[in-house]
């Protein structure tokens, strides 16, 4: 079995970082010198004070996107600091470069108080036009995100709403291989955290006045203590939050209770939390995306054995790989090419129905396009424009 975690590290101490900046001028003569740098640079400069938005045509700032975290919540590593977090960052940035072209730059910070993270965010607008947060932990990230939307460029944070578009268009296919309706589904999502929230709202369509995707009849958000519901007394404000659009018929009990008769069961938590008896007792053809990694919530042969109709997980080994490589290329791709100042709820639909239609013949084994389909982002980032364009 391939030890890929020796082989990182090997491969990490080589190339000592999987990213470099490349000149895309020569300097070569004097005549080179001038025109990229003194006297020449002078215009430019003077073009863009008098009007910013050339900055978008004439400097790095249009085709560019900050990695921005404090590795407060990294993969399934936890907090290990911003120091620690860099090679993620990094490649991060190599699947920007790779899939969409996109100069993009890890920004690790010292700092996991939310006011110097916005502070910092709005100090280095100038030179981005995009911000990606990354691993940064709920439920510091909303309110992060939510400060910035009106830096006049994309935030995004990818943990949050990248999963929840690839799980969208997971959904959107599962529902055409079973035989059932998005509307009609019954979805239990374990974790309560950025994804799970932002799963849930997307979904449920939460914010998105006009939609070509139905939501789905209802979703029951589960954390370590069971289902989020109103006879709860110890909430916080963001779980009790997520009862406007969770939970209609304020369902108690334990994940073991609530996944009783659930269609679709969501896992963005920890490993081996459900088992065979669980899947048994969901509906026929249940669908189960269990992304928690390295270990999913139910290991795909469990749950297949016990019934379950489509099986996805956060893996590459395994197929239906539930991975946000299929969305953030794409969706920043489009929202820079659309000069978009924000990431709607208008264009993550488009995103997640162009991903489902990426998928000509949605099968069991099926449901989401291999990760390196190097159509994806480009059809993806063509659908968001449009919707930026429609609806901004």
């Amino acid at each position: 079995m391939t030890d890929y975690f020796e082989r990182s590290l090997i491969l990490h101490e080589q190339l000592r970082g999987k990213i470099s900046v490349h000149n895309k001028l020569p300097v070569g003569s004097r005549d080179d010198l001038s025109l990229a740098y003194t006297p020449g640079v002078a215009r430019p400069c003077e073009v863009i004070a008098a009007d910013p938005e050339q900055a978008r045509k004439l400097t790095i700032k249009g085709n560019s996107v900050a990695v921005v975290t404090d590795g407060s919540s990294v993969l399934g590593l936890g907090d290990i600091g911003p120091l620690a977090a860099l090679p993620v960052m990094e490649g991060k940035a190599l699947l920007f470069r790779e899939f969409a072209k996109i100069d993009a730059w890890p920004i690790c910070l010292n700092t996991q108080d939310p006011q110097k993270i916005i502070e910092t965010c709005r100090l280095i607008e100038p030179v981005f036009g995009g911000i990606n947060l990354e691993d940064i932990s709920a439920p510091r990230c909303f309110e992060i995100e939510d400060a910035l939307q009106d830096l006049g460029i994309p935030v995004f944070h990818d943990d949050q709403h990248g999963t929840a578009i690839v799980l969208l268009a997971a959904l959107i296919n599962s529902a055409k291989v079973t035989g059932k309706k998005l509307s009609e589904l019954q979805v239990v999502i374990n974790g309560a955290g950025a994804a799970g929230s932002a799963i849930a709202k997307l979904i449920r369509g939460v914010g998105i006045p006009k939609s070509e995707i139905q939501p789905v009849a209802d979703v029951i958000i589960c954390d370590s203590k069971g289902a989020i519901s109103a006879d709860r007394d110890d909430l916080n404000s963001s779980k009790q939050g997520m009862l406007k659009y969770t939970n209609s018929g304020n369902r108690s009990g334990s994940l073991q209770d609530v996944i009783k008769g659930a269609d679709v069961f969501i896992g963005v938590s920890r490993g081996n939390i459900i088992g065979a008896d669980d899947v048994k007792n969901m509906a026929k053809g249940s669908v189960i995306l269990a992304m928690a990694n390295p270990t999913p919530e139910i290991m795909p042969d469990e749950a297949r054995k016990c019934g379950a109709a489509i099986i996805g997980t956060g893996r590459s080994d395994f197929p239906n790989q539930v991975n946000n490589v299929l969305v953030f290329p794409g969706i920043f791709r489009g929202a820079l090419d659309a000069s978009a100042p924000v990431i709607n709820g208008e264009m993550k639909i488009a995103a997640a129905a162009a991903l489902a239609s990426a998928v000509e013949e949605p099968s069991a084994e099926m449901i989401l396009p291999h990760p390196l389909d190097r159509t994806v982002a480009p059809n993806l980032a063509k659908k968001v424009r449009a919707a930026a364009k429609a609806s901004l």
